[in-house]
């Protein structure tokens, strides 16, 4: 039977039984495992380094600002109408990236970049001009390059769509999580329906070569009934990406989620309900299933690198570009380079200071071993292709993969019996059934967080 890796199967009894916390795996070793002993000096090591293997470079700008708190939010953000804060933060953007680039060879060529927060469009329009001058001025972009940025709806003009399309971006996403005012009104995000469809209408005008859309399910007074009709109008809304994530309430974590009233949400089993549904009516509507919470039309290249089996993913989620190695510009941003990542500082205080001492911002940050490097690359493959041939692993380390992960295999067997994945001599294939648990699987071969008693991640499903 031919292997067709968007396939995705709902099956509520496994779903039940293995609803657990476990890592979205953006990297691995996840960012729990970094540690404030990673010095500045070894970071700027790594990076001189990372210059032997000439890999290409993807970009990511962190702008934290929101005008107001979206109450579901777990991002790093800065809430603020006082617009005076952008122009030092940018100044120091310029700065960082000058401290960067003086360790980067500056042949590498940046085949993505993408601009995230908080709110991206934040920006003034001069500001976002001249980010991107700056952000040209030092680097030297491909041709063919993504160049990806987030906006809140709520907070743009046709005039801004179009501006951010002519410096250069090709692919856009925002935000809708429900079309429900009820909905709306209890996360602090009012967003009327027509706003929605003006904003595509304008992205689509501007001529963007791809558009993501995110929801999530899981939100106070969303219902089967009222979650199937904001799925029904994103399908008429047309995008090329939908990501549909899981609302994870975690108030201990996440102050803002304080202000949501746990009673509002929908129990568990619609909840469940809720996922069947757009996963029915998503793969109806002709999107495939790429994984974890993601949806992408078949011509999308998304689909394509995961059919051709060179997808990926990092801490932007899921990427076209697997040899690319990620640098991040901004408070709290990561970078992932092949053998070390490290996280700027958070506090916008710790973050200007250590630049204005012409250091690279970071605060913490893990140093990989060949073992984290090798498991590192079974997690991903799993979470990408939904498949793994041993040979691959093997050829590419020198080890025996059914020796080198003998306990892991035994542990796949008990996955195996409840019909999550299949094992051959040759390699491993995730079932249908199996893709939505993915992180399940993956965690068997995460030696950190099995290691730990306590889980500090939200549920796989």
């Amino acid at each position: 039977m031919a292997f067709h890796p968007q396939d995705v199967k709902f099956d509520l009894d496994l779903i039940m039984k293995y609803a657990k916390p476990a890592p979205r795996y953006t990297s691995y070793p996840t960012a729990q495992e970094f540690t404030p002993e990673i010095t500045e000096k070894q970071w700027r090591e790594k990076v001189i380094q990372s210059n032997k293997r000439k890999t290409p470079l993807s970009l990511y700008f962190h702008i934290p600002f929101c005008e107001s708190a979206c109450h579901f939010c777990g991002c790093n953000v800065i809430i603020t109408r006082r617009k005076e804060v952008v122009q030092p933060y940018l100044e120091h953007l310029f700065k960082e990236m000058d401290i960067m680039c003086s360790l980067l060879d500056r042949s590498r060529k940046v085949v993505q970049l993408h601009w995230g927060g908080g709110t991206p469009n934040y920006l003034e329009d001069d500001q976002t001009v001249k980010l991107m001058e700056e952000i040209k001025k030092r680097f030297d972009f491909d041709e063919n390059a993504e160049m990806s940025i987030e906006v809140d709806p709520r907070h743009v003009t046709k005039e801004r769509i179009f501006l951010l399309r002519k410096i250069g971006f090709n692919r856009i996403s925002f935000g809708i999580q429900d079309f429900n005012p009820k909905v709306q009104e209890a996360v602090n995000r009012i967003q009327p329906e027509e706003l929605i469809f003006n904003v595509m209408s304008w992205i689509r005008e501007a001529g963007f070569e791809s558009v993501n859309i995110d929801l999530i399910y899981g939100l106070p007074y969303q219902t089967l009934e009222t979650f199937t009709e904001t799925v029904e109008k994103v399908i008429k809304l047309n995008p090329d990406r939908i990501a549909n994530f899981n609302f994870a309430y975690v108030p201990w974590l996440k102050r803002l989620q304080r202000r949501i009233d746990e009673s509002k949400l929908p129990p568990p089993a619609e909840k469940l309900e809720i996922l069947k549904m757009t996963i029915e009516k998503l793969t109806d509507a002709g999107y495939l299933f790429i994984g974890m919470d993601h949806f992408a039309k078949p011509d999308d290249e998304l689909a394509v690198a995961q059919r051709e089996r060179t997808l990926h993913r990092n801490f932007q989620g899921y990427t076209t570009h697997a040899e690319a190695e990620l640098i991040g510009f901004g408070a709290t941003s990561i970078s992932m380079l092949y053998d070390a990542y490290a996280q700027n500082h958070k506090k916008l205080k710790d973050y200007y200071e250590m630049i204005e001492e012409g250091k690279l911002p970071i605060e913490r940050g893990i140093i990989l071993t060949q073992d984290d490097i090798i498991r590192r690359d079974v997690i991903m493959r799993l979470m990408s292709h939904f498949q793994l041939y041993k040979k691959e692993i093997e050829e590419k380390y020198g080890i025996d993969f059914d020796q080198y992960f003998a306990s892991e295999m035994e542990e796949l067997k008990e996955l195996e019996k409840d019909g999550l994945l299949k094992l051959y001599p040759d390699r491993i294939d995730v079932t249908p059934a199996g893709r939505l648990l993915i992180r399940n699987i993956a965690v068997t071969f995460d030696i950190y967080t099995k290691a730990k008693k306590e889980k500090r991640f939200s549920k796989a499903i």
